[in-house]
Protein backbone atom coordinates (compact mmCIF):
# COMPACT_ATOMS: atom_id res chain seq x y z
CA UNK A 1 0.00 0.00 0.00
CA UNK A 2 1.59 3.38 -0.86
CA UNK A 3 1.61 6.45 1.56
CA UNK A 4 0.88 9.98 1.22
CA UNK A 5 4.12 11.60 2.82
CA UNK A 6 2.89 14.68 3.55
CA UNK A 7 1.79 17.94 1.92
CA UNK A 8 3.31 19.11 -1.43
CA UNK A 9 1.98 22.63 -1.87
CA UNK A 10 -1.03 24.68 -1.73
CA UNK A 11 -2.29 27.24 -4.27
CA UNK A 12 -3.77 30.31 -4.08
CA UNK A 13 -5.25 33.50 -5.40
CA UNK A 14 -4.19 37.43 -5.00
CA UNK A 15 -5.12 40.69 -6.75
CA UNK A 16 -1.86 42.00 -6.60
CA UNK A 17 1.33 39.98 -7.33
CA UNK A 18 4.28 42.98 -6.81
CA UNK A 19 2.15 43.36 -3.27
CA UNK A 20 2.36 39.06 -2.81
CA UNK A 21 5.54 38.85 -3.97
CA UNK A 22 6.88 41.24 -1.16
CA UNK A 23 5.15 39.90 1.56
CA UNK A 24 6.24 36.77 0.66
CA UNK A 25 9.55 36.96 -0.25
CA UNK A 26 10.69 39.78 1.77
CA UNK A 27 8.80 39.85 5.24
CA UNK A 28 7.94 35.87 5.40
CA UNK A 29 11.51 35.15 4.02
CA UNK A 30 10.70 32.50 1.59
CA UNK A 31 12.72 31.92 -1.52
CA UNK A 32 10.98 32.97 -4.53
CA UNK A 33 11.43 29.49 -6.32
CA UNK A 34 9.74 29.82 -9.84
CA UNK A 35 8.54 32.87 -11.88
CA UNK A 36 5.70 31.24 -14.03
CA UNK A 37 2.48 31.30 -15.91
CA UNK A 38 -1.06 29.52 -15.09
CA UNK A 39 -0.55 26.76 -17.79
CA UNK A 40 -4.28 26.50 -18.58
CA UNK A 41 -4.38 30.10 -18.61
CA UNK A 42 -0.89 31.67 -19.51
CA UNK A 43 -1.97 35.54 -19.29
CA UNK A 44 -1.76 34.89 -15.46
CA UNK A 45 1.22 34.65 -13.31
CA UNK A 46 2.07 31.79 -11.06
CA UNK A 47 4.77 32.23 -8.18
CA UNK A 48 6.28 29.89 -5.97
CA UNK A 49 8.09 30.33 -2.97
CA UNK A 50 9.46 28.09 -0.73
CA UNK A 51 13.25 26.87 0.48
CA UNK A 52 16.45 27.04 -1.50
CA UNK A 53 15.17 24.75 -3.95
CA UNK A 54 11.17 24.46 -3.32
CA UNK A 55 11.30 21.82 -2.03
CA UNK A 56 7.96 19.81 -2.10
CA UNK A 57 6.50 20.47 1.54
CA UNK A 58 7.49 23.67 1.20
CA UNK A 59 6.07 25.33 -1.97
CA UNK A 60 3.14 27.99 -0.82
CA UNK A 61 1.68 28.69 -4.85
CA UNK A 62 -0.19 31.98 -5.79
CA UNK A 63 -2.08 32.74 -9.22
CA UNK A 64 -2.59 36.21 -9.85
CA UNK A 65 -6.56 37.27 -11.08
CA UNK A 66 -6.44 41.14 -11.10
CA UNK A 67 -10.25 41.67 -11.27
CA UNK A 68 -10.76 39.03 -8.64
CA UNK A 69 -12.88 40.29 -5.52
CA UNK A 70 -12.86 40.13 -1.95
CA UNK A 71 -13.28 36.46 -0.74
CA UNK A 72 -16.89 35.73 1.51
CA UNK A 73 -16.14 33.36 4.14
CA UNK A 74 -18.17 30.38 4.53
CA UNK A 75 -17.66 26.58 4.64
CA UNK A 76 -16.63 23.74 2.18
CA UNK A 77 -13.53 25.30 2.08
CA UNK A 78 -9.67 25.39 2.62
CA UNK A 79 -9.17 28.11 5.14
CA UNK A 80 -6.20 28.26 7.15
CA UNK A 81 -2.03 27.28 6.35
CA UNK A 82 0.03 26.03 8.63
CA UNK A 83 3.86 27.13 8.79
CA UNK A 84 6.39 25.69 10.20
CA UNK A 85 9.12 27.22 12.57
CA UNK A 86 11.77 25.78 14.83
CA UNK A 87 11.07 26.93 18.26
CA UNK A 88 9.15 28.80 20.74
CA UNK A 89 11.81 31.59 20.44
CA UNK A 90 11.03 31.92 16.96
CA UNK A 91 7.22 32.63 17.28
CA UNK A 92 8.51 35.68 19.57
CA UNK A 93 10.72 36.79 16.93
CA UNK A 94 8.07 36.46 13.85
CA UNK A 95 5.64 38.74 16.81
CA UNK A 96 8.56 41.52 16.58
CA UNK A 97 9.12 41.11 12.80
CA UNK A 98 5.32 41.11 11.97
CA UNK A 99 4.66 44.72 14.39
CA UNK A 100 7.44 46.00 12.23
CA UNK A 101 5.96 45.49 9.45
CA UNK A 102 2.76 46.16 9.96
CA UNK A 103 1.37 42.32 9.55
CA UNK A 104 -2.00 41.62 11.37
CA UNK A 105 -1.02 39.19 13.86
CA UNK A 106 -2.62 37.83 17.15
CA UNK A 107 -0.70 36.85 20.22
CA UNK A 108 1.39 33.61 21.12
CA UNK A 109 -1.15 30.62 21.60
CA UNK A 110 -1.42 27.17 20.97
CA UNK A 111 -3.06 25.37 17.86
CA UNK A 112 -4.09 21.76 17.08
CA UNK A 113 -2.32 21.14 20.23
CA UNK A 114 1.09 23.11 19.29
CA UNK A 115 2.41 26.62 20.46
CA UNK A 116 1.29 29.03 17.57
CA UNK A 117 1.02 32.69 16.47
CA UNK A 118 -1.82 33.37 13.72
CA UNK A 119 -1.52 35.99 11.13
CA UNK A 120 -3.05 37.11 8.03
CA UNK A 121 -1.26 38.55 4.71
CA UNK A 122 -2.67 41.83 3.42
CA UNK A 123 -5.55 40.40 1.32
CA UNK A 124 -7.06 38.17 4.30
CA UNK A 125 -5.63 35.14 3.87
CA UNK A 126 -5.33 33.02 7.15
CA UNK A 127 -1.81 31.51 8.36
CA UNK A 128 -0.26 30.24 11.82
CA UNK A 129 2.70 29.82 12.76
CA UNK A 130 3.85 26.34 14.47
CA UNK A 131 6.37 25.27 16.80
CA UNK A 132 7.83 22.41 14.78
CA UNK A 133 9.82 20.64 17.52
CA UNK A 134 11.84 19.38 14.70
CA UNK A 135 9.16 17.90 12.38
CA UNK A 136 10.34 20.02 9.58
CA UNK A 137 10.18 18.66 6.08
CA UNK A 138 13.13 16.22 5.76
CA UNK A 139 14.89 18.21 3.31
CA UNK A 140 14.13 21.73 3.88
CA UNK A 141 17.32 23.59 2.75
CA UNK A 142 17.96 27.26 4.81
CA UNK A 143 17.73 29.71 2.08
CA UNK A 144 20.99 31.75 2.51
CA UNK A 145 20.42 34.99 1.26
CA UNK A 146 16.95 35.03 3.36
CA UNK A 147 16.48 38.28 5.57
CA UNK A 148 14.88 35.92 8.51
CA UNK A 149 18.18 34.19 10.56
CA UNK A 150 18.61 30.56 9.82
CA UNK A 151 17.43 29.69 13.41
CA UNK A 152 13.86 31.15 12.56
CA UNK A 153 13.28 30.46 8.86
CA UNK A 154 9.86 28.78 8.08
CA UNK A 155 10.71 25.49 7.30
CA UNK A 156 7.82 24.59 5.30
CA UNK A 157 3.68 23.16 5.47
CA UNK A 158 2.39 22.03 8.30
CA UNK A 159 -1.13 21.73 9.73
CA UNK A 160 -3.78 22.86 6.54
CA UNK A 161 -7.44 23.52 7.76
CA UNK A 162 -10.26 22.76 6.12
CA UNK A 163 -14.28 23.75 7.56
CA UNK A 164 -16.78 21.62 5.99
CA UNK A 165 -20.60 21.20 6.02
CA UNK A 166 -19.63 16.57 6.17
CA UNK A 167 -16.95 16.44 8.42
CA UNK A 168 -17.33 12.24 8.28
CA UNK A 169 -17.34 12.41 4.27
CA UNK A 170 -14.11 14.13 4.53
CA UNK A 171 -12.92 12.11 6.95
CA UNK A 172 -13.49 8.71 5.10
CA UNK A 173 -11.78 9.81 2.06
CA UNK A 174 -8.85 10.65 3.92
CA UNK A 175 -8.85 7.27 6.06
CA UNK A 176 -10.59 4.86 3.80
CA UNK A 177 -8.90 6.00 0.68
CA UNK A 178 -5.36 7.68 1.76
CA UNK A 179 -4.62 6.04 5.01
CA UNK A 180 -4.20 8.81 6.70
CA UNK A 181 -4.45 7.83 10.44
CA UNK A 182 -7.59 9.96 12.96
CA UNK A 183 -5.46 11.22 15.60
CA UNK A 184 -8.23 13.45 17.71
CA UNK A 185 -11.64 14.43 17.52
CA UNK A 186 -14.65 16.26 19.38
CA UNK A 187 -17.67 17.22 18.32
CA UNK A 188 -16.63 19.80 15.65
CA UNK A 189 -13.39 18.73 15.24
CA UNK A 190 -11.14 16.12 13.81
CA UNK A 191 -6.73 15.87 13.45
CA UNK A 192 -5.78 13.53 10.54
CA UNK A 193 -2.23 12.91 9.98
CA UNK A 194 -0.95 10.73 6.85
CA UNK A 195 2.40 10.10 8.97
CA UNK A 196 1.28 9.21 11.98
CA UNK A 197 2.89 11.89 14.44
CA UNK A 198 4.57 14.40 11.91
CA UNK A 199 2.61 17.87 11.43
CA UNK A 200 4.13 17.99 7.84
CA UNK A 201 1.35 16.14 6.31
CA UNK A 202 -1.22 17.10 9.18
CA UNK A 203 -4.71 18.26 8.10
CA UNK A 204 -7.30 19.59 10.83
CA UNK A 205 -11.07 19.27 9.65
CA UNK A 206 -13.49 21.82 11.48
CA UNK A 207 -17.39 21.14 11.06
CA UNK A 208 -19.35 24.04 10.07
CA UNK A 209 -23.13 24.47 8.42
CA UNK A 210 -23.78 27.30 6.15
CA UNK A 211 -22.93 28.61 2.71
CA UNK A 212 -20.48 27.81 1.09
CA UNK A 213 -17.43 30.33 0.84
CA UNK A 214 -17.18 32.26 -2.19
CA UNK A 215 -13.56 32.48 -3.30
CA UNK A 216 -11.51 35.51 -4.29
CA UNK A 217 -8.61 37.20 -3.01
CA UNK A 218 -6.85 35.73 -0.47
CA UNK A 219 -8.39 32.95 -0.76
CA UNK A 220 -7.50 29.31 -1.30
CA UNK A 221 -7.58 27.29 -4.31
CA UNK A 222 -6.19 23.75 -3.15
CA UNK A 223 -4.16 21.51 -1.34
CA UNK A 224 -1.88 19.48 -2.91
CA UNK A 225 -0.28 15.76 -1.65
CA UNK A 226 2.56 14.38 -2.16
CA UNK A 227 3.35 11.20 -4.06
CA UNK A 228 6.84 10.07 -4.71
CA UNK A 229 6.56 8.85 -8.39
CA UNK A 230 4.30 8.19 -11.56
CA UNK A 231 3.36 4.42 -10.46
CA UNK A 232 2.17 5.77 -7.22
CA UNK A 233 0.40 8.72 -8.99
CA UNK A 234 -1.15 6.13 -11.58
CA UNK A 235 -2.26 4.08 -8.36
CA UNK A 236 -3.91 6.96 -6.93
CA UNK A 237 -5.24 7.93 -10.13
CA UNK A 238 -7.38 4.39 -10.24
CA UNK A 239 -8.11 4.84 -6.34
CA UNK A 240 -10.15 7.97 -7.08
CA UNK A 241 -11.96 6.70 -9.90
CA UNK A 242 -12.87 3.58 -7.84
CA UNK A 243 -14.63 5.61 -5.08
CA UNK A 244 -16.65 7.47 -7.18
CA UNK A 245 -14.31 10.22 -7.44
CA UNK A 246 -14.49 12.55 -11.20
CA UNK A 247 -10.70 12.83 -11.61
CA UNK A 248 -9.04 14.78 -14.22
CA UNK A 249 -6.43 12.20 -15.29
CA UNK A 250 -2.68 12.67 -14.87
CA UNK A 251 -1.42 16.05 -15.86
CA UNK A 252 1.86 16.80 -16.87
CA UNK A 253 3.31 19.77 -15.24
CA UNK A 254 6.33 19.55 -16.24
CA UNK A 255 7.89 20.43 -12.64
CA UNK A 256 6.01 17.68 -11.38
CA UNK A 257 3.27 15.45 -12.70
CA UNK A 258 -0.30 15.65 -10.59
CA UNK A 259 -3.87 14.79 -10.93
CA UNK A 260 -6.96 16.84 -9.23
CA UNK A 261 -10.38 15.76 -7.79
CA UNK A 262 -13.42 17.28 -5.45
CA UNK A 263 -13.96 15.40 -2.86
CA UNK A 264 -17.54 15.12 -1.34
CA UNK A 265 -17.90 18.47 0.36
CA UNK A 266 -16.35 20.33 -2.70
CA UNK A 267 -12.47 20.72 -1.09
CA UNK A 268 -10.44 20.45 -4.14
CA UNK A 269 -7.18 18.08 -3.92
CA UNK A 270 -4.13 17.62 -6.18
CA UNK A 271 -1.82 14.85 -5.91
CA UNK A 272 1.38 15.45 -7.07
CA UNK A 273 4.41 13.89 -7.54
CA UNK A 274 7.90 14.93 -5.57
CA UNK A 275 9.98 15.55 -8.54
CA UNK A 276 11.42 16.22 -11.35
CA UNK A 277 11.77 19.92 -9.51
CA UNK A 278 12.08 23.72 -10.36
CA UNK A 279 15.21 23.10 -12.20
CA UNK A 280 13.79 20.73 -14.61
CA UNK A 281 13.64 23.89 -16.99
CA UNK A 282 17.08 24.21 -16.93
CA UNK A 283 16.99 27.12 -13.90
CA UNK A 284 19.62 26.53 -11.85
CA UNK A 285 19.88 26.59 -7.86
CA UNK A 286 21.63 30.03 -7.93
CA UNK A 287 19.01 32.10 -10.05
CA UNK A 288 15.91 29.92 -9.21
CA UNK A 289 12.78 32.65 -9.17
CA UNK A 290 14.81 35.69 -11.04
CA UNK A 291 13.23 35.79 -14.19
CA UNK A 292 9.98 34.47 -15.78
CA UNK A 293 10.23 30.75 -17.07
CA UNK A 294 7.89 28.67 -19.00
CA UNK A 295 7.50 24.90 -19.50
CA UNK A 296 8.55 24.32 -23.12
CA UNK A 297 5.13 23.93 -24.56
CA UNK A 298 4.81 27.45 -23.98
CA UNK A 299 8.03 28.62 -24.80
CA UNK A 300 7.04 29.51 -29.12
CA UNK A 301 4.43 32.13 -27.01
CA UNK A 302 6.80 33.74 -25.02
CA UNK A 303 6.32 37.18 -26.45
CA UNK A 304 2.51 37.09 -26.40
CA UNK A 305 2.67 36.17 -22.90
CA UNK A 306 4.93 38.34 -21.45
CA UNK A 307 3.31 41.30 -23.67
CA UNK A 308 -0.05 40.77 -21.62
CA UNK A 309 2.32 40.00 -18.15
CA UNK A 310 2.77 43.49 -16.07
CA UNK A 311 6.19 43.07 -14.60
CA UNK A 312 6.48 42.73 -10.35
CA UNK A 313 7.34 45.72 -9.02
CA UNK A 314 9.98 45.82 -6.64
CA UNK A 315 8.93 47.02 -3.00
Amino acid sequence: MYKITGHHHISMITKNVSQNNHFYRDVLGLRRVKVTVNQDDPSMYHLFFGDKTGSPGTELSFFEIPLVGHTHRGTNAITKIGLLVPSEASLSYWKARFAEHGVDHGEVTTYANHPALHFEDAEGLRMVLLVSNGAKVEHWETWEKSDVPAEHQIQGMGSVEMTVRRLDKLASTLTGMFGYAEVSRNDDEAIFQSIQGEVYGEIVVKYLDGPSEKPGRGSIHHLAIRVKSDSELSFWDEQVRARGFHSSGIVDRFYFKSLYFRESNGILFEIATDGPGFTADGDNIETLGEKLVLPPFLEDRRGEIEEKLKPIEEY
